[in-house]
């Protein structure tokens, strides 16, 4: 695989089992090892380590999700491109999962899959997680982490994209704030004559 559609530490994030407990520093409040640095591509360390073997390195924080390993986009899409891979808010941050999770057949209706595993989708990506859309570049070649492709190719786009979602947005605002105008009655009923009033009771 070509080291430009996914980086070379890549496969080792993936494989890497994390919030085991650091061996170094198993005694203090913080030793869970969430950490992983892309320079030395080895294995994951707590937040100790970080500060005394990888101070000036590339270091991303994993964390956990219904027992799961996400990262936070915006921490990974500095490193990779990720467009493709169905994100999640969670907590109040947006994130993606590491992994694919394994979950019952899907049913009839649903309008996104991923195309690795079959996992159902929320919105209209092709992969459930990094890990898919590794298995994307290495099985059909037509997708890529590299941040280089990705600004050259759709930096147009993205832009002209964000406009019109802005402009769509202000639309919806406008219309929830002022309902719309009624219609004018039919020119035949301004001809109308006035409604007759019955005569009062005599006293």
């Amino acid at each position: 695989m070509d080291t430009m559609s996914a980086p070379p530490w890549l496969d080792s994030l993936l494989s890497s089992s994390f919030f085991t407990v650091c061996r170094t520093h198993g005694d203090a409040a913080r030793s869970e090892c969430n950490m992983y640095c892309l320079d030395c591509a080895g294995d994951p360390f707590c937040f100790y380590c970080r500060s005394s073997r990888h101070k000036d390195h590339q270091v991303i924080q994993i964390r956990r999700s219904s027992y799961h390993d996400v990262v936070r986009v915006s921490e990974i899409q500095k490193v990779l491109d990720i467009s493709g891979v169905q994100t999640y808010v969670i907590n109040s941050a947006r994130v993606l999962f590491l992994n694919e999770r394994p979950q019952p057949k899907s049913g009839k209706g649903v309008a996104h899959l991923c195309e690795i595993c079959g996992r159902s989708l929320l919105d209209p990506f092709r992969f459930c997680s990094l890990g898919c859309k590794l298995g994307g570049v290495k099985r059909n070649g037509d997708a890529s982490f590299s941040l280089e492709a990705k600004n050259g190719a759709s930096m147009e786009r993205r832009e002209g994209f964000s406009g019109e979602e802005e402009d769509l947005r202000g639309g919806l605002q406008q219309q929830d704030i002022y309902p719309p105008t009624p219609p004018p009655p039919p020119s035949s009923a301004r001809r109308r004559k006035g409604i007759p009033h019955r005569a009062p009771f005599g006293s």
